[in-house]
């Protein structure tokens, strides 16, 4: 049972279930039919209950019903059904006439109809298997973003060096320079808002749209003093001020863009930045010239670790998309509002 212990939780605790139920059945029938009948009807049994419960939680449910397409659903159960049930009941009396009956029986249509009724009761069972399994991966994703936070909190620890003493001198040098270098002063506003974010916000669950609107432009205003031209920058706010997001959900986008999609010698540098609210969503696009073909698309390390920690908060409720079109690189995402 090694390779049990080496799968990941909620694949073992499947193989656990239907190892206890092939058990079940195979020792309630063995006094009566002996172990070689046993055997096969349970094994014909188990693997019935399989198709019709993966069938309909892994295939038809999320691709039909879930989708909106129930007519189509509700014929594909049927017909799921009806042949699984007919299958199921022809290799139970095939093999039982063949090998084990001294006088072979006909199947008839009550039979016949017995085995679909058995296979309506799984389908039922189904969803409390569908419900199960949420609970446990629910679980498993709270777990790891319990570990994932604290992790993020000891290095977050790890990394503040009497972080109230630099941004006490932060302070002095922005007093220092305001009289002689106005411009100068406010970079150093910036940055020591920058570091009190990292300090002070991003530890925090959610962080309000406004903190987070407000980290991005002071990151893409020091971004801005590395770039010899000005760059032609559009950011759209169309949401709530009122919003709670996860910090550094947006930040990875915007990061990508200053490190693949600026030509710092080129003075047609364009950006466009898009956080919209729809409804009970916000949606974040973000657009830019394509200038070094090696951006972090969809496999970089950045889209993929936002990518992860989207899953661990949002499970399959969010849309992150990257295309590159012949002169703009697009990133989408679409995450939803609690």
């Amino acid at each position: 049972m090694n390779f049990i212990k080496n799968m990941p939780t909620l694949t073992r605790l499947q193989w656990v279930i239907w190892i206890a139920v092939f058990f079940i059945i195979f020792f309630s029938i063995l006094p009566v039919d002996g172990f070689n009948h046993a055997s096969v009807f349970t094994v014909i049994s188990v693997a019935f209950y399989l198709l019709v419960i993966y069938g309909n939680i892994k295939f038809l449910y999320p691709r039909f019903y879930e989708k909106g397409h129930r007519v189509q659903y509700v014929i594909y159960v049927v017909l799921l059904l009806v042949i699984g049930g007919v299958a199921r009941g022809f290799l139970i009396m095939y093999s039982y006439n063949t090998f084990f009956a001294s006088r072979p029986e006909k199947m008839t249509f009550s039979m016949m109809l017995n085995f679909v009724v058995a296979g309506f009761m799984t389908y039922l069972l189904s969803f409390i298997f569908r419900i199960a399994l949420a609970y446990f991966e629910i679980k498993q994703q709270s777990e790891k973003i319990l570990v994932q936070k604290s992790q993020a909190e000891l290095n977050l620890l790890k990394s503040q060096v009497q972080p109230h003493f630099l941004f006490n001198t932060l302070n002095n040098i922005y007093y220092e320079a305001y009289v002689d270098s106005p411009r100068t002063a406010k970079l150093v506003e910036q940055l020591s808002n920058i570091m009190r974010y990292f300090v002070d916000e991003s530890p925090k669950d959610e962080v309000s749209i406004n903190t987070e609107i407000q980290f991005l432009e002071n990151y893409i205003a020091l971004e801005k003093i590395r770039i010899r031209h000005e760059i032609d920058i559009s950011f759209i706010q169309d949401c709530s001020p009122h919003l709670q997001i996860p910090p550094m959900l947006l930040m990875t986008f915007v990061e990508n863009i200053f490190k693949h999609g600026i030509d710092k010698a080129s003075i047609d540098n364009k950006i466009e930045l898009a956080l919209v609210q729809q409804g009970r969503y916000l949606t974040f696009e973000t657009k830019n010239r394509i200038f070094n073909q090696k951006a972090d698309a969809a496999g970089g390390f950045g889209i993929q670790n936002l990518r992860k920690r989207l899953e661990l908060l949002y499970g399959n409720k969010f849309e992150l998309t990257i295309s590159n079109g012949e002169e703009m690189f697009t990133a989408f995402l679409k995450i939803p509002l609690a």
